[in-house]
């Protein structure tokens, strides 16, 4: 496993910890999650030391294991209805890489052309959620693809995310994603994206949430025609590899998301001496996923706010 994808491992094994220290995941719940990360019991064990989560037996996470998932409610409630005559917005499949690749396309209906978004999902896939935020995108006048990242693994090719009920079975798939197919998935389905009727390729951003924050840094380092960049509370990317980002980045962070944002002031040191235009929000009453209104963390006001500065920052940028 190489550095980058141990970072990605570690990302989520130390989110599900994060949820379970604050009361927001059950023990039982984090414990089955452990397993599915680590793969075993055995694996559960080592990895849980690593978290510093100490005083676990080998029999509690058997136990664990056959427990039922504690998945979040599900919610009926969208800021964009699914059927908003507005739109065009549904599933679609692509061929790429010699696979079924899965994702969602929301376009202003009755507009000849657009500028393009990639709206990249939290390690969770591609939930009801970010559909919505496709389609807000779209109703703000974007043609938006949110690709599903699940689709690469070999067991989920009949199906990405929609073929699990378990959400943490999803988040234990993505984690354990091979960097070089990431990156190979993500420029494949930009190039769906530039592909869809009307879309002005020459205006191309990307907003990602948790996980797909990060995979937003990463992609902005790959993608020197992305115009705009909006990585929501995402781990940053290899500082060596910022002097290749040429998008205008706005990124997003929580006050109280310690563990990510951490990081924020060494970032933006990093790319204000490589000469990147940018600019960081930093939430201080949010936490990490305080945009995501299906969350415990949703944080309505700084939600809003943040949304409303990501529609400016792509308007003054693409």
């Amino acid at each position: 496993m190489s550095d980058y994808q141990q970072d990605l491992f570690r990302y989520v094994a130390e989110e599900f910890a994060e949820d379970f220290h604050q009361g927001e995941l059950p023990r039982r719940e984090f414990l089955r999650r452990s397993v599915l990360l680590g793969g075993s019991v055995p694996g559960a064990r080592l990895l849980l030391a690593t978290l510093g989560v100490t005083g676990v037996s080998a029999a509690e996470l058997a136990a664990a294991q056959t427990a039922a998932p504690q998945n979040e409610a599900a919610t009926n409630s969208y800021h964009v209805d699914p059927a908003d005559t507005a739109l065009e917005a549904g599933p679609v499949t692509y061929q790429a890489l010699g696979r079924t690749n899965y994702a969602y396309v929301a376009r202003p209906k009755g507009i000849a052309s657009a500028p393009i978004v990639m709206i990249i999902h939290e390690n969770k896939g591609l939930q009801p959620h970010i559909e919505d935020v496709a389609r807000r995108m779209a109703k703000a006048g974007y043609i938006a693809m949110a690709p599903d990242f699940v689709s690469i693994d070999p067991g989920s090719r009949d199906g990405g995310t929609k073929k699990y009920s378990d959400i943490a079975q999803v988040s234990a798939i993505i984690a354990k994603l091979a960097p070089p197919d990431l990156a190979a998935h993500g420029l494949e389905a930009v190039k769906f994206l530039k592909a869809q009727p009307g879309a002005q390729a020459e205006h191309f951003g990307m907003v990602g949430f948790c996980w797909g924050g990060g995979m937003t840094w990463t992609m902005s380092t790959l993608l020197p025609d992305l115009k705009a960049a909006v990585p929501f509370y995402g781990p940053s990317p290899s500082f060596t590899d910022i002097p290749k980002i040429k998008a205008a980045v706005l990124g997003i962070y929580g006050g109280q998301d310690a563990r990510i944002t951490s990081n924020a002031p060494a970032t933006d040191k990093a790319l204000t001496d490589a000469g990147v235009k940018h600019e960081f929000k930093i939430y201080a009453d949010a936490n990490h996923a305080f945009h995501n209104d299906t969350g415990a963390n949703y944080n309505k006001a700084d939600a809003e706010n943040a949304w409303a500065s990501t529609l400016v920052w792509l308007r003054a940028n693409l």
